[in-house]
């Protein structure tokens, strides 16, 4: 049932002078989409079809906690249930890549209303991984604590950005030598076969595009050294959550695609949101027959030079194995974190004897 605050009314600058309002929808309603469009645009994707593909890959049955200003939706908390139904603890549900949070429109101030009626039906919340300084983040754990909630984190990574307009502001963008090293050893790549650079939007994508981005992965060190769960593409991995998230058309314009073919059989790939003139990078694989002649990063420089091109102008690299990041000009970022907001009483209670155990599960 679409509750009347759940309206699907435009922010404008008068409905934030409005107060702030919140109740709870069955599912996943629209109004996630008005208010993902009126969130910064580095949240732009955290549409309803994200949580909806999300729900539909890793299960669960959502509800979604809508915070009107004069009658417009302001910001959307959608959740799952989290553990044992006794616990009443719920999560936000979503994909790791490129982090779990919620959207709020930008100059709202919900969350006040928010985490007053968070605690009408939850005793517990989890939200995460996610980045230090996000919006909706900040505002949740402001209003939270004020009202006697416990905060616990565990940490998870430093992120990594790279800054296009710096990296270009000196000159050539990448360096001669960069583009020399490059030549050499495409020019050796392609004594195995005749090779083929394209990107592919997200039709391209859903009409087999990740069907090749799955061919890559299960010849990849993923499949290789482990159970092939962390696959992002594959039917073991998390293939199910980024087709369903192509399903809508404007988070299917946000998803791109590098592809290297040798002899038509893929080899190399790069996929990336990209989210106004940031770019997420949120996977990239090889195929190791082709390892010595470094078929990744000729993609990626091919990439972010295309990427450029297209007013792209910061790539946001996330976590994990920083040398190759470091080496093309990132610098560390915000770091990552999960957390556990606990309702006064006996869930915070529990926090502050357990605590420990969530920190220390953290992966620094």
């Amino acid at each position: 049932m679409l509750w009347p605050c759940a309206m699907n009314k435009p922010v404008t600058p008068r409905e934030l002078r409005a107060a702030p309002a919140a109740c709870w929808v069955a599912g996943l309603p629209q109004a996630i989409d008005t208010v993902a469009a009126a969130a910064p645009a580095s949240h732009g994707f955290l549409r309803r079809q994200w949580f909806a593909a999300a729900v539909a890959a890793y299960g669960g049955a959502a509800e979604t906690l809508v915070v009107t200003q004069g009658d417009a939706p302001v910001a959307a908390l959608p959740v799952v249930p989290l553990g044992p139904g006794p616990l009443r603890a719920v999560s936000v549900p979503g994909c790791y890549w490129p982090f779990r949070s919620f959207p709020v429109a930008q100059g709202a101030t919900p969350f006040d209303a928010l985490v007053s009626a968070l605690g009408q039906r939850a005793r517990a919340l989890r939200i995460g991984p996610v980045y230090d300084g996000d919006p909706a983040l900040a505002g949740l754990l402001g209003a939270a604590r004020a009202r006697g909630w416990m905060a616990l984190s565990r940490d998870i990574a430093r992120s990594y950005l790279l800054d296009i307009a710096v990296e270009s502001a000196g000159g050539a963008w990448p360096r001669s030598s960069t583009l020399k090293k490059n030549r050499f050893h495409e020019k050796h790549l392609a004594s195995h076969g005749v090779p083929d650079w394209r990107f592919l939007d997200g039709g391209a994508l859903a009409s087999g595009g990740f069907d090749a981005l799955a061919r890559v992965e299960e010849k990849s060190w993923i499949a290789e050294r482990t159970d092939g769960r962390d696959a992002k593409f594959t039917a073991r991995g998390h293939g199910a959550f980024w087709r369903g998230v192509a399903q809508d058309p404007a988070l299917a314009a946000m998803c791109h695609a590098a592809l290297l073919t040798i002899d038509g059989a893929p080899a190399a790939f790069s996929f990336d949101l990209d989210c106004g003139a940031l770019k997420y990078a949120i996977a990239n694989s090889y195929d190791p027959a082709f390892a010595k002649h470094s078929p990744g990063k000729l993609l990626y420089w091919r990439n972010l030079v295309e990427a450029k091109a297209r007013g792209i102008e910061r790539v946001d690299w996330g976590a994990g194995d920083s040398g190759y990041k470091r080496v093309i000009g990132a610098v560390p970022g915000p770091m990552i974190r999960d957390w556990l907001l606990l309702a006064p009483g006996p869930a915070a209670l529990l926090g502050r004897i357990a605590g420990g155990l969530w920190r220390r599960s953290g992966r620094t």
